[in-house]
């Protein structure tokens, strides 16, 4: 019988109580090995919740002492490059939340040091293993809708101040606020989908961005030399029902959305929706893309799956650069 693969989950917060922990805790094959968290009592609470036994307060004791074979980094943002570095040094495969780094350089240099050490790097982009969007990269792949023109995505939540009073906050930390927290991952799958167009030009508004502070809301504009446009809208400051998320496909011959699905396509020239029906489970969206996310990083890790370095997160932060750039200048950044 194999042993269990040994996960270490590094970063106590939302993410990984909502997301990673539930999902682990129900993986065939899979052990959580220990949970880490600079506040120690924070991480033995935690553990008692998903019956884990080891806690620990430091990155470094659960290198040594925790028998990890892989680490989810939950961390603050500012900490990511740090962290996944120091796990590859020790041998581990990682899982880092979005986003790798803060910085072009950061990233090269994950991605440096997983070639180096020989470890697999997966970064958290989980909206990319929702079931909705695999049907949607489904129709592209077979030209069903048609030479993709325009991607339009938003993601709108409303979250008080006073709840918000932590690093995501604060710029040396967090790097910035609603875009890369709610924008990153929506332009992350949007160049996936189009499969990583040359972007051309960047247009941003940032408002609340300032030397020390971080924007509560946004909008971004990525022209790619193809013609391929991606824009992004991102607020922490939505005052309305509920939450709002969408995400639009638009080709030549069709268009989709995810949340709920919808595909048409233009047949005899009439649009006719073309959504595939069958059972969704029971399982929301979320749920479902961290569950594919982790069997797809096991997979990779076992050496089922040759999954490629993530260099695509490269490209992706020179995007991220061009935006805050093109918010501090007030103007288009010409990449």
């Amino acid at each position: 019988m194999n042993e269990p693969l040994r996960v270490a989950v590094v970063g106590a917060g939302a993410i990984a109580q909502v997301a990673h922990l539930p999902v682990l805790r129900r993986l065939a094959g899979v052990e959580i090995a220990c949970i880490c968290d600079n506040d120690l009592s924070k991480a033995q609470a935690l553990a008692g919740r998903f019956d884990v036994k080891e806690t620990y307060d430091d990155i470094e004791e659960v290198l040594k002492y925790a028998r990890a074979d892989a680490v989810v980094i939950c961390t603050p943002n500012h900490l990511h490059e740090t962290h996944v570095v120091t796990a590859l040094a020790a041998g581990l495969h990682v899982l880092c939340e979005r986003p790798l780094a803060l910085s072009t350089g950061g990233v090269e240099n994950v991605l440096r040091a997983s070639e180096r050490y020989g470890r697999r790097v997966l970064v958290g982009m989980n909206h990319r293993f929702r079931p909705d969007v695999q049907v949607v990269r489904g129709f592209l792949a077979g030209g069903e809708l048609g030479s993709l023109e325009v991607i339009r995505g938003g993601w709108y939540t409303f979250q008080p101040s006073r709840q918000q009073l932590t690093w995501r906050l604060r710029r040396q930390e967090a790097g910035g606020g609603a875009f890369l927290d709610l924008g990153l991952p929506l332009l992350d799958l949007g160049l996936w989908l189009a499969g990583w167009p040359i972007p051309k030009r960047v247009s941003a508004h940032l408002p609340g961005r300032g030397a020390d502070t971080v924007e509560d809301m946004g909008s971004a504009l990525v022209v790619c030399e193809n013609g391929v446009s991606v824009s992004v809208d991102s607020s922490w400051r939505y005052l309305g029902e509920g939450e709002r998320f969408w995400f639009d496909v638009v080709g030549k011959k069709g268009a989709a959305t995810i949340g709920p699905l919808r595909v048409f396509r233009e047949v005899h020239g009439t649009p006719t929706d073309v959504t595939p029906t069958g059972a969704s489970g029971r399982e929301t969206a979320f749920t479902q893309s961290y569950r594919a996310e982790w069997t797809y990083f096991l997979a990779v890790m076992k050496g089922d799956v040759n999954a490629p370095p993530p260099k695509d997160q490269l490209a992706l932060q020179r995007v991220v650069d061009a935006v805050y750039r093109s918010a501090d200048e007030g103007r288009d950044v010409i990449l």
